[in-house]
């Protein structure tokens, strides 16, 4: 998590589309491939760099852009289709960025080993240390550190809801 896997495809992908998505004012959430064979879907995460709300023009106009790039590249192979979409309100927290730009909010956040005795943690974000992530839980501050992270994203609820640029 947080960094850029070109070993992996969803990581090889993310790097050939990028520099399309970032020239047109964008910036790349995550990538994900998911399902097999011809029901495959091709899931693109963005969000405007100015932090304005994505509206389906937006979606519409990184689609018709990076499917170009994707077509030359071709790096899946096989049939697939591309969804493009903003990362919602219960966002998936990806990057560090994600980690301090969010810092206040209620988060669940997955391990790939346990901690303590704990894989899950859902409690305040407080930010980063370094490589580590800070969120307070009922029974005191947590820190995970974020290469250790499976999945994070953002609990909706009521606060979120109103937060404005969020």
């Amino acid at each position: 998590m947080g960094q850029k896997d070109t070993d992996t495809l969803e990581g090889r992908i993310e790097g050939l589309i990028t520099p399309t998505m970032e020239a047109m004012g964008y910036e790349m959430v995550c990538v994900r491939l998911q399902g097999q064979g011809g029901g495959r879907v091709l899931q693109i995460m963005a969000e405007r760099q100015d932090e304005q709300g994505m509206t389906v023009e937006d979606c519409a106009a990184i689609s018709r852009n990076i499917s170009a790039v994707l077509d030359v590249e071709d790096p899946v192979k096989g049939a697939y289709n591309l969804e493009v979409s903003s990362p919602g309100l219960d966002r998936p927290l990806v990057r560090q960025k994600d980690f301090e730009r969010f810092v206040g909010f209620e988060a669940k956040i997955e391990t790939h080993e346990l901690i303590e005795g704990r894989r899950h943690f859902r409690g305040r974000l407080m930010g980063l240390s370094g490589d580590m992530v800070r969120i307070a839980l009922d029974d005191g501050e947590w820190q995970v550190p974020l290469p250790g992270i499976r999945s994070a994203k953002l609990v909706m609820n009521d606060e979120l809801l109103v937060a404005p640029g969020k």
